[in-house]
């Protein structure tokens, strides 16, 4: 917690501030930046309450008042101004047109800070602004307008809420729907606005989900094997001879066909001479135990010789 929160909350508690004046304090402290919407938005909703109304006005009034190095309290109640008078109760803008006058003192707001920067620019900016949309009704109406449909879309999309009309303690909700052609065709801008803008979200989603996708597919480059490597393990995991992988390994041709044993030819003279033309000789005849006919076959070759 910054020394600037703690200040806050010792004061808050030692002037026994309300909640609508602790929430207008924090919308409009020196912190360097700007109070936010949501904020801004609670502030706004209590304004339909007339105490609560009383207590944020007083509050805002005290804060415009500042001056010196104290120039963002003002700065900042300009800006809650405007959203209260664009978005909170009607008795808003009415109570700051009764004292338009101390908004109009603030054009010729001075302060220079300790680096030379004029800062008091800023404000005078501001109330220029905030002077011209109070004294020009019609246009502060067609701004209400827009900034109450806003509003309500936002509304609808965060927390499901069908109306603001709820927190005006009886306000008719038709209020919010268009009156007239003009204020049709501010909501048709309005629409067209907030598709333009889910539609940029779209887009960005979209391009996140590509940025994504293009990742993945470099990963899995990068952890896909190489070429070589998986013709190797294809070659190794299948043979196209239909033979067992182990059969294979160390074999650059196809496997030679199956041996099938031919039982040799057995006889009483003991197994015959094996003859690559499977028929036996007419003329071998067993050297240990010479047939009979083989000789007198031999005796006859013998005599005709």
């Amino acid at each position: 917690m910054s020394t600037s929160s703690l200040r806050r909350q010792v004061k808050n508690i030692v002037h026994n501030y309300s909640e609508a004046e602790i929430k207008v304090r924090e919308a409009t402290s020196n912190d360097p930046w700007g109070p936010s919407s949501s904020l801004m938005s609670e502030i706004a909703d209590l304004t339909y309450n007339v105490v609560a109304f009383s207590e944020i006005m007083s509050m805002v009034w005290k804060r415009l008042n500042d001056h010196g190095k104290n120039w963002r309290h003002v700065y900042k109640a300009m800006t809650l101004m405007e959203y209260l008078i664009k978005t909170g109760s009607e008795r808003v803008a009415q109570q700051c047109r009764e004292n338009i006058y101390a908004v109009q003192t603030l054009k010729d707001f001075q302060y220079i800070d300790r680096d030379g920067k004029d800062q008091g620019v800023n404000v005078r900016e501001k109330a220029k602004q905030l002077v011209t949309l109070l004294k020009d009704e019609e246009r502060l109406r067609e701004e209400r307008i827009h900034a109450l449909k806003t509003k309500e879309k936002m509304a609808q999309t965060s927390s499901g809420s069908l109306s603001l009309g709820s927190h005006s303690g009886g306000a008719d909700p038709e209020q919010a729907w268009p009156q007239s052609s003009g204020e049709e065709d501010l909501q048709l801008q309005l629409a067209l606005a907030m598709s333009k803008e889910e539609a940029e979200q779209e887009e960005r989603l979209r391009r996140g989900d590509d940025l994504r996708l293009q990742m993945a597919i470099e990963e899995s480059k990068r952890e896909k094997p190489k070429p070589e490597e998986s013709a190797l393990m294809e070659l190794s995991a299948v043979d196209p001879w239909g033979a067992p992988a182990a059969a294979t390994v160390g074999s650059a041709g196809p496997s030679p066909p199956p041996t099938v044993p031919v039982p040799a030819a057995s006889g009483p003279w003991g197994p015959a001479p094996a003859d690559p033309w499977g028929v036996a000789s007419p003329l071998s005849c067993p050297t240990s135990h010479p047939h009979p006919v083989c000789v007198v076959m031999q005796f006859h070759i013998v005599l005709y010789l």
